[in-house]
C-alpha cells in the first residue's frame, strides 16, 4: 500500500492559502528599509526566493520544469521521500511555467522588520493548533497585524504555506498554487507595485511547518 504525505487535508488547506488583498489609497510609501539581521537564515532565503522569482521569473520556470519531472499522474515521487498527492497534478506545474515564461521581470522585494513581527504573531497564534487560514486567534486580520509595527500603504497581502521547510519548495508550491482557483498566491508573489515582504518561519501542529509571508507597495517602521 502507498504512502502519501497528503500537502494538508487537501480541500481545507488550499481554501485556507488564498491570498488575501486590502487596498488604502490614503497613505504615503515608507523608503525605511532596515537590514534583515533580524530574520533566521530561512526566512533570509525565502525573500531571496521570492526576489529570484520576480527578477528572474523565466530561470524560476526551469525550476519547475524539473519539478514537474517527478510527477507520475497527480503523485510526486522524489528518491527518499513520501510520495506527495497534489489535487491538480502536474497540469497545475505546467500551467505555472508558462506563466513565468511570459512574465516580465519586475522589481526585488525589501525586508521590513515590523510586517515579519506581523508575521510572526501569526506563527506564534496556530504553530500549536491545528488550525489554518488567515484569521487570528485573537480575531485579526493580517492588515491588523502589521499595523500593529508599522503603516503600510498601498496595497497588502499575505501568503501562508503549510507543510514545507525548504525555501524553495516553498515559493515554488505559492507560485504553483495547486488547488487554488484564483492562483491567489502566485499573484501577490508578481504584483508588481509590491516593494516591502517580511517573513516568518515556524512549526505547525498539523502540518510541521508554517510560513507566513507579508507583501506591502509601502510600509513605515514604528
Amino acid at each position: 500500500m502507498k504512502k502519501y504525505l497528503q500537502y494538508g487535508i487537501l480541500l481545507f488547506l488550499f481554501l485556507s492559502l488564498i491570498s488575501f488583498k486590502i487596498r488604502d489609497n490614503n497613505r504615503k510609501s515608507s523608503k525605511n528599509d532596515p537590514e534583515p539581521q533580524y530574520l533566521s537564515n530561512l526566512e533570509r532565503e525565502v525573500i531571496e526566493e521570492l526576489n529570484l522569482a520576480r527578477s528572474h521569473p523565466k530561470v524560476y520556470a526551469d525550476f519547475l520544469a524539473s519539478y514537474a519531472d517527478l510527477f507520475i499522474g497527480r503523485e510526486v515521487h522524489e528518491s527518499g521521500k513520501t510520495i506527495l498527492l497534489t489535487k491538480e497534478g502536474k497540469e497545475a506545474v505546467i500551467e505555472a511555467i508558462k506563466f513565468l515564461r511570459k512574465q516580465a521581470p519586475l522589481g526585488i522585494l525589501k525586508a521590513s522588520i515590523g510586517m515579519s513581527k506581523g508575521a510572526g504573531d501569526m506563527v506564534r497564534m496556530q504553530e500549536t493548533t491545528s488550525q489554518i487560514g488567515h484569521k487570528g486567534r485573537d480575531g485579526s486580520t493580517f492588515a491588523e497585524r502589521i499595523s500593529r509595527y508599522g503603516t503600510w500603504s498601498g496595497l497588502c497581502s499575505e501568503n501562508i504555506d503549510y507543510g514545507n521547510n525548504v525555501a524553495r519548495r516553498i515559493v515554488m508550491a505559492l507560485i504553483i498554487d495547486d488547488g487554488v482557483g484564483s492562483r491567489g498566491h502566485r499573484k501577490s508573489i508578481f504584483e508588481p507595485g509590491f516593494k516591502r515582504v517580511g517573513v516568518s518561519f515556524g512549526s505547525h501542529k498539523t502540518y510541521n511547518y508554517m510560513c507566513v509571508i507579508e507583501y506591502a507597495i509601502g510600509y513605515t517602521e514604528k
